[in-house]
């Protein structure tokens, strides 16, 4: 057994070696830290040290997410998050969406992999995949127009490396109007821009699992106010399950230049993401009395069904030929972007201007169960490979924003004036085959319909489901939005108010298969050509009582337009309206710290109106939801002893919907208490610690038949540092091996489990 692990260790040492990006990277940032190792950061002061203790959450932090006029956490009237990079690192999270499980009144539904993750926020429903309410961004410019686009949710276009200087994270507030179908909140992740001299090449390798990765990054000056900043990473590996095969593999390279002058700076940037990971979806389960029961041989903790029995499927492709794929392509993801930034004081007006313009395109596949086998009696169940090209996801952003400051009489006034742009690409080719496989988690093979070895589909791509998915569509979304926003500030009171106006329009097509002569159907062929708008509002007020206690309290109205999920039947010529999906928020709440310890509480009221429709049920929904509700953000340091710990309780409902069974239930998979806890202590050159991320019991389905069980996560690591530059460290993700369930099928056949424990550990070098 150990001559077969050292085997496919060396084997993945050599598919990383012979990447052109990992050799650069490693070659480019070693050959810098030999040159600038022997200037040593400065170490911290004594009094940093000591306010840093006292501002555990970084409650003086300027905000830059979701807000507008640039202050601190302190005199925002928003709840808001962060994370820096020293956080990051010790949440020992994966990815960006399992990142995200460790922000108090975020619901991050990880269990994807890489992405596909479900996201939202505040009790707002998770009735459709993705992240509808909840925007995500790099660096102030959303990743996609849209949150929700099926098979192509914004998570998978992103990627947390270090690259990152710090995590933004803003729920309700002023999300609705200073960014669009965005109501629920922002998820902002800032990269480094070279402003701190220094970098990072870091190894890392699977103690369990097949896994290799090399990350690195080098910022500085060049002098005369130019600075820059470069990182990256390559990897190949199992993806965290033992799929025995390469599933996971590729990379990304980030880049910046900034020059600064008396006037302010402009700021050029590049990304390059190519990466492939698996995507882990619902697996085989049985329900009795409510309860998920597994299947013997199936664990949804490790289970994946795409084996070498499954190594390639053919599809027809929008062309009206057909397409080979590689099944372990998973999620397939390319993107290419340039952008653009500038932060300008042009005769007392300041102008911030973001640009960014995205080649983004891809691939889905991942094997969703049609049945349980009969409950597990049979020898085989029935999978739908969602093999999904993504055709063209490219997209156009540009938001510019002016403001000016009026000093007065023992006030200030700021008022701002914006406009944004977004243009988004959405086209897709559907093509879904059904194959029988054995019921076994692991080594799973292909059979025919009487149980023996076989290659052949059940029935083709043409039939699955009665044929309801071939389809292909491209839709471009156009949506100007003009926004403006005011801010008075009077000694302790600050006031704030923002109203946006976004207008959408989309125009397209959609095609459907002729399922009897194998072809596009040209009759079948639906003109889009249809315009949306809607005008969102933010009230806000903060109250300083003094430097450590203030209060805030808002009211926000803001709006999600959709955009793929609308493609189902509906006349979309403009003939009739369009329906959009709103949000109203209410919050309140108080900042404190004292003595080492900092809390950030808000109460909440958000009450949602959406329509929906879901790919494997294939059932629209029109409801109504409403969701009160505590959230409880807390630091505390003393000493070498850390605690971050956050808690959420949601109260929420289904007020009304045209299914009258589920009105007063519970929406699905909300749970009335979830929390983080995140202890770390330092003792000479060692620092542990863990992270904590728990739920309470929620219901699978909106009838509140079936019972997801409540859980505990822990994740946990240990790093040791040789010297100021040197540090190994070691950690585990599900430590304790826990069996937690995110989400199952309304019928109980198959449901959606966190991954198995994984065992890691990684050397850096930082110069």
């Amino acid at each position: 057994m150990q001559s077969q692990k050292t085997c496919h260790a060396s084997a993945q040492a050599q598919a990383l070696r012979a990447s052109p990006l990992a050799l650069a990277l490693a070659l480019a940032f070693t050959t810098m830290g030999q040159a600038q190792a022997q200037e040593a950061a400065p170490a911290p002061s004594a009094t940093s040290a000591a306010e840093a203790s006292r501002d555990a959450l970084k409650l003086d932090q300027v905000v830059v997410t979701g807000a507008s006029t640039r202050t601190s956490k302190m005199k925002q009237s928003l709840s808001v998050s962060s994370m820096d990079a020293e956080q990051i690192s010790k949440a020992g999270a994966s990815s960006a969406a399992e990142l995200l499980r460790s922000v108090p009144g975020l619901r991050s539904e990880s269990t994807g992999g890489e992405g596909n993750a479900n996201i939202t926020v505040r009790g707002v429903p998770l009735s459709a995949g993705g992240s509808r309410y909840v925007q995500f961004q790099e660096d102030g410019l959303p990743v996609l127009l849209f949150g929700d686009i099926s098979f192509g949710t914004s998570d998978q276009f992103l990627r947390a490396d270090y690259n990152t200087e710090r995590l933004e994270v803003v729920r309700g507030g002023s999300a609705s109007t200073l960014a669009s179908n965005s109501p629920g909140g922002l998820i902002n992740f800032i990269s480094k821009t070279g402003k701190e001299k220094g970098g990072t090449i870091g190894l890392t390798a699977g103690l369990d699992s097949k896994l290799w990765r090399v990350d690195a990054d080098y910022g500085g000056s060049l002098g005369n106010g130019t600075s820059f900043h470069i990182g990256g990473f390559q990897r190949v590996g199992e993806g965290g399950r033992p799929t025995g095969q390469d599933v996971e593999k590729g990379g990304q390279l980030k880049a910046n230049i900034t020059q600064k002058f008396d006037a302010g700076y402009v700021r050029l940037s590049l990304k390059a993401l190519d990466d492939k990971t698996p995507s882990f979806m619902p697996v085989p389960v049985t329900v009795s009395n409510g309860k998920i029961n597994t299947i013997p041989g199936i664990d949804p903790r490790t289970a994946f069904f795409i084996t070498p029995s499954l190594a390639s499927d053919t599809t027809y492709n929008k062309d009206g030929g057909n397409t080979t794929t590689s099944t372990r392509d998973g999620l397939r993801i390319k993107s290419t972007a340039i952008g653009f930034e500038a932060g300008l004081d042009l005769a007392g007006f300041n102008v911030e201007e973001k640009f960014r313009k995205t080649a983004n395109s891809g691939r889905f596949i991942a094997l969703f169960p049609a049945d349980n086998g009969k409950d597990g009696t049979a020898k085989f169940f029935t999978g739908t490979l969602f093999n999904t090209s993504l055709d063209n996801f490219d997209n156009t952003f540009n938001d510019l924003k002016v403001s000016k400051a009026f000093q007065g009489d023992g006030f200030k006034t700021t008022l701002v004036g914006g406009l944004f742009y977004g243009q988004q690409n959405v086209a897709q080719t559907w093509f879904w085959n059904q194959y029988n496989l054995t019921m076994s988690g692991e080594h799973s093979v292909v059979v025919d319909a009487n149980g023996n070895p076989s290659s052949a589909p059940v029935a083709s791509g043409w039939q699955t489901w009665g044929g309801c998915c071939t389809r292909t569509f491209n839709v471009e979304y156009t949506e100007t939005s003009p926004y403006v926003a005011a801010t008075l500030e009077m000694g302790k009171l600050i006031l704030d108010g923002s109203l946006r106006r976004d207008e959408q329009k989309a125009k397209g097509y959609t095609l459907s298969g002729d399922n009897s002569n194998k072809v596009w159907d040209a009759a079948s062929k639906k003109n889009v050509d249809y315009k949306v708008a809607h005008t969102s509002y933010s009230l806000g007020a903060n109250y300083a009582f003094s430097n450590d206690l203030a209060a805030f309290a808002r009211v926000s109205n803001g709006v999600s337009f959709s955009a793929d999920r609308l493609l189902y039947g509906n006349p979309l010529d403009g003939s009739v309206p369009i329906s959009i999906n709103e949000i109203d928020q209410v919050e309140g709440g108080l900042k404190w710290r004292s003595q080492g310890m900092s809390l950030f509480a808000t109460l909440f009221n958000a009450r949602t109106k959406e329509s929906n429709y879901e790919v494997t049920t294939q059932k629209f929904t029109a409801n109504k939801y409403e969701a009160n509700g505590l959230e409880l953000e807390a630091a505390y340091q003393l000493g070498e002893f850390r605690l971050a710990a956050g808690a959420t309780f949601t109260d929420a409902k289904i007020k009304a919907s045209n299914d009258a069974a589920t009105v007063g239930k519970k929406p699905r998979r909300q749970a009335d208490f979830v929390y983080q806890l995140s202890p770390s202590y330092s003792f000479g050159a060692f620092d542990v610690g863990a992270a904590l991320i728990g739920s309470g019991k929620s219901y699978g389905d909106d009838a509140n038949t079936i019972t997801m069980p409540g859980y505990t996560i822990v994740n946990a690591f240990v790093n040791y540092q040789f010297n100021d530059k040197l540090q190994l460290s070691v950690s585990a993700n599900n430590l304790f091996n826990a069996l937690a369930y995110t989400e199952i099928e309304g019928d109980g056949h198959a449901a959606r489990a966190f991954n198995g424990r994984s065992v890691r550990a990684s050397l850096k070098y930082s110069f």
